[in-house]
């Protein structure tokens, strides 16, 4: 990699580290503030008790908006550039952070994530545009930046598990208002780096013009997006987010039931193993995202899609089975799971920029993540729902009919390319 390279990989690998950290703390912090806040009273309705359907409504509060914004994120990026997107993103999930720790109900707490939620959502499609357009080894830099992500979504989880063991659960508002800290130090940061925005892009296409673009030119351009290949795409990126809100946000909750991770007291503390085999779950992600980077450069993005998604949906239907023979199995059932819930990434990010062209690739890759964690954002809800009323067998069902459509679609993209070339 060359300076402005490296310069690019490490910007977009301190931020994405960042909005991952905070991203999965939510699940610890929610079995958290469930055993605390086990009613809410609401217009209208009365009062209600908490479950865990009530929990991934709020939860979705969050998620919904990180998603839901990407598309306008990725219009900023188009008109404005990357890097000033990605300093208020870091500035703005700190200062939810810090507002979190002092929200004095449920109903605040919806509303500090959602404000989380908002902040967040501009990441992507800054980072990803910012790779695209201005790195030239882009692979390896998905690669980097897909690492960074995994490490935030491990340490975050376990720095916060870290903290609430040691200051306690009643603490949660110090540990919430600990974690806001680094964003805002790593603000400060991104502003002192230097970066060409499109050094990689060679006819010139791709340059932000530093005024929004027009409801016509949106419109156009949506409508050329969503009119080709990138239909599909857009599918498959949906179906993902499903898979990975709906499988993750009530993991650690859901692993706490197995026999084999019972909580347990040592010195006068409880431990929850699940929440550390959730973490490292997480951990084992770094893994999928470095082995699914470097092969998004050696083998059709297609046929990453058919093997990830298939892989995923394979392992739903088996987990329950496998994983109730004990603790060995139940390890080796995470740690899979964790490698291909990652290792399709690379692999969709890489397909979006194949699909798209430079001048719209800020747009795309907001559509990319109004899909994954916008529409995606609902797999909470939807998995907190089948838990309420249903069973964890009926939600692994779910999960695997998401990946094996997501799979299906991975194959029309495969043949349309193989009729191409």
């Amino acid at each position: 990699m060359n300076r402005n390279d490296r310069a690019i990989t490490g910007l977009v690998m301190l931020a994405h580290g960042m909005v991952h950290t905070y991203e999965l703390s939510f699940p610890i912090l929610l079995g958290v503030w469930q055993a605390r806040f086990t009613a809410l009273s609401l217009p209208l309705v009365g009062t209600v008790a908490v479950t865990s359907f009530v929990m991934g409504v709020v939860l979705t509060m969050g998620y919904a908006p990180f998603g839901l914004g990407a598309l306008p994120g990725g219009i900023l990026t188009d008109a404005y550039g990357s890097r000033s997107l990605i300093v208020a993103c870091l500035l703005g999930m700190g200062g939810s952070f810090v507002a979190l720790a002092v929200a004095p109900s449920l109903p605040v707490i919806a509303l500090c994530l959602f404000g989380w939620g908002v902040a967040a959502s501009v990441y992507h499609p800054a980072g990803l545009s910012l790779i695209s357009k201005g790195v030239e080894e882009r692979g390896s830099a998905f690669a980097y930046h897909g690492i960074a992500g995994n490490l935030g979504i491990a340490l975050g989880p376990l720095l916060t598990a870290l903290l609430l063991l040691f200051v306690g659960e009643d603490s949660w508002r110090l540990v919430v208002a600990l974690l806001g800290v680094p964003a805002i130090v790593g603000a400060v940061a991104a502003l002192r780096i230097d970066v060409d925005e499109t050094a990689a892009v060679t006819d010139g296409s791709g340059e932000a013009t530093g005024e929004v673009t027009s409801l016509a030119a949106f419109l156009g351009d949506s409508r050329t997006l969503l009119f080709s290949a990138f239909a599909v795409v857009f599918g498959v990126v949906m179906l993902s987010g499903l898979y990975y809100r709906g499988f993750l946000t009530f993991l650690p909750d859901l692993l706490a039931q197995f026999p084999s991770l019972a909580p347990v007291e040592i010195a006068g503390r409880e431990l929850a193993p699940g929440r550390y085999v959730y973490v490292g779950l997480l951990m084992v992600g770094v893994g999928g995202q470095y082995v699914g980077g470097m092969l998004t450069d050696r083998i059709p993005v297609e046929l990453g899609l058919i093997g990830g998604y298939g892989g995923l949906a394979l392992l739903a239907v088996v987990f329950l089975p496998i994983a109730t023979l004990g603790l060995v199995p139940l390890l080796a059932m995470a740690a899979l799971v964790g490698f291909f819930l990652f290792v399709v990434q690379p692999f969709y990010q890489a397909t979006v920029a194949e699909y798209t062209p430079p001048e719209a690739r800020g747009l795309s890759y907001g559509y990319t993540y109004l899909g994954v964690f916008g529409v995606g954002a609902l797999g909470g809800t939807v998995a907190g729902g089948v838990l309420t009323y249903a069973n964890e067998t009926a939600l692994f069902l779910v999960l695997a009919a998401f990946g094996f459509l997501a799979a299906g679609l991975g194959a029309v993209l495969y043949r349309r390319a193989s009729s191409t070339r």
